[in-house]
């Protein structure tokens, strides 16, 4: 696909397993966008730092000062040594009529012969804070379908969760398809199971407006879905924890995954 952007269709799951059970899943739409061909992308209904019904405002990410974002991406890899001189992908959910909320956006760092280096997870929570988790394969190995990395937890996202244990991430693509899980682990095992997949395309004017008339209120519904199942774990009296003071770093960095762990198995999300 040669397309500059993709549109991904397709559906969110979380699960948690404890102390009360609380599942869903919900359709979403996200964009995968070139960051070195920003300028080739000519959608109706689409800009980059433009006042569309679909945008992609470039003071959302990264150093989040509207600075080019792919220089950013290649001086922080070249920061921790992460041979990745490829293509990079944003992965993200737009903002729709302007506004916007990601939990997380995704980029992927490729090196020249199209193998996947390095995933920069950006974590975003309804407190305004960021965290970001540069997530690379042991030994300059290639991310793949059997990889899974681990980062430590280091800021708050939900208040029904404390700050401690570690995410383990996976990233699965194919011509036709994307597909994201990342599981929380405590003290105890795992907690939460969460899986992002969904049909790839290129975005144009048909499969951008299908989307967006599908779900016009995409991004607003994102952040009022958070605090409609923040309320379902308060009446299933989840245990809740206040806010931490954010942590004193901006980024940290994939660990090698402890072996006696059984990685989680994810429902596929295609469609």
């Amino acid at each position: 696909m040669n397309a500059p952007a993709q549109i991904i269709r397709g559906q969110v799951m979380h699960e948690r397993l404890r102390p009360a059970q609380n599942r869903f899943v919900y359709p979403v739409f996200c964009l995968r966008v070139n960051l070195a061909r920003l300028d080739e992308i000519d959608v109706s209904g689409f800009g980059i730092n433009r006042k569309r019904p679909v945008s992609i405002y470039t003071h959302d990410y990264g150093p989040k000062d509207g600075s080019n974002l792919e220089q950013w991406m290649r001086d922080l890899l070249v920061q921790y040594g992460i041979e990745a001189n490829g293509e990079i992908w944003l992965h993200t959910f737009p903002r729709v009529f302007g506004f916007v909320f990601n939990p997380v956006s995704f980029w992927y760092c490729y090196d020249l012969d199209g193998g996947l280096r390095a995933v920069l997870a950006e974590v975003n929570n309804t407190f305004g804070e960021t965290h970001q988790y540069l997530i690379a394969g042991h030994d300059q190995q290639c991310i793949d379908s059997n990889t899974r990395l681990e980062c430590i937890k280091m800021m708050h996202v939900s208040p029904f969760c404390e700050v401690q244990g570690h995410y383990q991430f996976g990233f699965r693509d194919t011509p036709q398809t994307a597909w994201v899980g990342i599981d929380y682990f405590d003290a105890d095992g795992l907690l939460i199971k969460t899986a992002v997949g969904g049909k790839r395309e290129a975005l144009n004017r048909q499969t951008l407006w299908r989307a967006l008339l599908a779900q016009p209120l995409l991004t607003l519904g994102v952040f009022a879905r958070i605090h409609w199942q923040a309320f379902h774990l308060w009446r299933k009296r989840v245990p809740f924890f206040s806010k931490p003071v954010p942590p004193a770093i901006a980024l940290s960095t994939s660990i090698h995954p402890t072996p006696h762990k059984v990685v989680a198995q994810h429902s596929e999300l295609t469609s």
